[in-house]
């Protein structure tokens, strides 16, 4: 059955036609489908549509399953590449604007992480209630058999209220290659394991110390202190899957370590200028799931509880100073000058930085959510002197491990059989079988992974400085969009026709006015390529034609070359898209026949590239 949330949102949105007139039905499966033409529809639902995308939006659920399967799909964008991919949310309170945010950042993060993918996210509405570990894995389970039917522009990996072992449910129903961060018996790079966002969130932090004495030739880092890493001093905003490893990691990659001297999570926060012990607070968040609380209450009778702060106020951690700011709770506004927003912390009330790498999700296309983000940073980057480097540019690491999964592809070998799909049983005691070459294949993928992160997190903080460092009046959200929107638009100009072209309905010039009007009509094609009996192009037939023709008094008999268009401006599959771009733009023309030595295989138009590439942007840059 549909989620009661889930319900109340679409019934209080969308219009009851809209609701019947778009409603798709797959066996119990039931799928609402928007794509950026639905302006209106997409708003009433919280999405803004922009020259990014988003590329199609999903409300789906079980109609029959006993307990509330159902959740959302959004596609943002695939000017990367194809499928999309972004982790599965689930959470009570997951909204379509939601998850359109998340897959936003994902086509940023994909993007700057430099992947062959473009961006999207999913989320489960889970029950307002406590689960079962079995209703949890019903859940997950059919919510992959409705993902299922997105498989080629889709990629599921996990994200908050889902984890590596949720990702091998939706392997077992929908085959190896279409999940991410499996467990390593699948191959899989078990993301959770790892700490891959984690790792390059270090990876960021290690490369801006050496990065940030460039920035002392603008005014609010003159009199920056860069210390050395053994002297780094640390905050860590939610001690929980990135925070922990991102302690972890900084702990022993190096000695003596950079210094933990705060850290925050569901029970308070913990604060000790002389340090925190890292193993000892690892401990504890393994055995109660939370750290500060019970941190204080062990030390409350020994010596360096004079030295240690507690507050059962977790926000309050960021009242004290530090020289880097880790935010990695699942809060995207933990800074605001408005404390109307409800921040984190308010800017006036923040504890003196000089630099913060963003752990946690924070970009939100929504153009309010990035006005109060530009307003937070002109306060802390330009006033305060705080370097911020953007989510997206640093804790994809976790994207980075899953796509080895993707990019490196099990062997034929080591895919399971369709006919064991489905079958829990079946598939566990065929990857018992395969188990010595699924330890090599994770193995090969970890390995890929570690590379990608330690080369694309190195040059993104390189990147971000040296645009910061040339351009005084630069925003570090500025700058981030830039790295990652040129990304996107390098990957475009890669592009060929073959890519994008769509198929273009074909008539023979024997045919009459009539014939061709009428294939226009079944078709819904706005061009006819006009073939001679040999399979040649020679001329092509537009709505405009038709028109002309009528206006004129031509006979529904007369003959299609008395009317067809004979000088036509074609396009070779091997174009590069921008060749094409500025083809169109110079005939004034909206649309071309693709064609080979073999005849006519497509058509490229100003609509498909506006579908299918950021057809917008690319004008924009050239």
């Amino acid at each position: 059955m549909i989620p009661t949330q889930m319900k109340t949102l679409i019934d209080e949105v969308l219009p009851r036609q809209t609701i019947h007139n778009r409603l798709q039905k797959d066996g119990s499966a039931r799928y609402l489908e928007f794509s950026p033409l639905d302006v209106d529809r997409l708003q009433r639902l919280g999405i803004q549509v922009d020259k990014l995308g988003p590329h199609l939006v999903v409300c789906m659920w079980d109609e029959e399953s006993p307990l509330e399967i159902g959740g959302y799909l959004v596609v943002d964008n695939l000017a990367m590449g194809q499928p999309s991919m972004g982790g599965i949310r689930m959470l009570p309170d997951v909204t379509p604007a939601a998850i359109h945010n998340l897959a936003r950042g994902m086509t940023l993060k994909n993007a700057a992480a430099d992947l062959p993918y473009g961006g999207g996210k999913s989320g489960i509405v889970a029950p307002k209630r406590k689960l079962t570990a079995n209703e949890h894995t019903i859940i997950v389970r059919g919510f992959a058999r409705l993902i299922r039917r997105y498989h080629a522009i889709y990629l599921p990996g996990p994200d908050v209220g889902t984890n590596d072992a949720d990702m091998r449910t939706v392997a077992l129903e929908n085959g190896l290659n279409n999940a991410l961060s499996k467990t390593a018996d699948m191959g899989g790079n078990r993301i959770d394991q790892l700490g891959g966002a984690a790792q390059s969130v270090v990876v960021a932090i290690e490369t801006l110390l050496e990065e940030l004495p460039r920035l002392k030739n603008l005014p609010q880092f003159a009199n920056m202190q860069v210390p050395d890493r053994e002297e780094l001093s640390v905050l860590i905003q939610g001690f929980g899957a990135v925070g922990t490893h991102v302690a972890r990691i900084l702990n022993t990659s190096s000695h003596p370590p950079p210094q933990i001297i705060g850290i925050s999570d569901a029970s308070g926060y913990i604060f000790n200028t002389d340090g925190l012990p890292v193993p000892k607070l690892l401990k504890l968040q393994n055995e109660y799931g939370v750290v500060a609380l019970p941190y204080f209450q062990e030390i409350l009778n020994q010596s360096d509880q004079l030295t240690a702060k507690f507050a059962n106020n977790c926000d309050d951690l960021l009242r004290e100073s530090a020289f880097c700011l880790v935010p990695a709770a699942p809060i995207a506004n933990y800074l605001d000058v408005d404390d109307s927003r409800n921040p984190s912390m308010t800017v006036d009330h923040m504890g003196n930085w000089s630099l913060i790498v963003e752990g946690a999700n924070t970009y939100s296309p929504d153009p309010t959510r990035r006005a109060a983000r530009a307003r937070m940073e002109r306060t802390v980057y330009w006033q305060k002197g705080v370097l911020i480097a953007t989510d997206f540019l640093v804790n994809s690491g976790g994207v980075i491990y899953a796509a080895q999964e993707h990019l490196i592809k099990a062997p034929d070998q080591l895919k399971i059989p369709d006919e064991l799909l489905g079958d829990e049983t079946a598939v566990n005691q065929w990857l018992v079988k395969h188990a010595a070459e699924f330890s090599l294949l994770a193995e090969k993928r970890r390995l890929a992974g570690e590379e990608w992160v330690q080369r694309v997190i190195r040059r993104n903080m390189k990147e971000l400085v040296a645009l910061l460092a040339a351009d005084s009046d630069l925003l570090p959200c500025e700058a981030a969009e830039r790295i990652a929107i040129q990304r996107i638009t390098s990957s475009e100009s890669d592009r060929k026709t073959e890519d994008v072209m769509a198929s273009i309905p074909i008539v023979k010039e024997s045919q009459t006015l009539r014939e061709a009007a009428n294939t226009l009509i079944t078709e819904k094609g706005g061009l006819l390529a006009v073939i001679s009996e040999e399979g040649n192009l020679v001329g092509v037939v537009t709505a405009w034609n038709i028109t002309h023709a009528v206006a004129n008094g031509y006979a529904e008999n007369t003959p299609i070359p008395n009317i067809m268009t004979r000088e036509v401006i074609t396009a070779s599959p091997d174009d590069n898209i921008l060749d094409v771009v500025r083809r169109l733009e110079h005939h004034e023309i909206s649309a071309m026949p693709v064609v080979t030595s073999h005849g006519v295989i497509g058509v490229v138009s100003s609509d498909i590239l506006a579908q299918k590439t950021l057809y917008k942007l690319l004008l924009v840059q050239n």
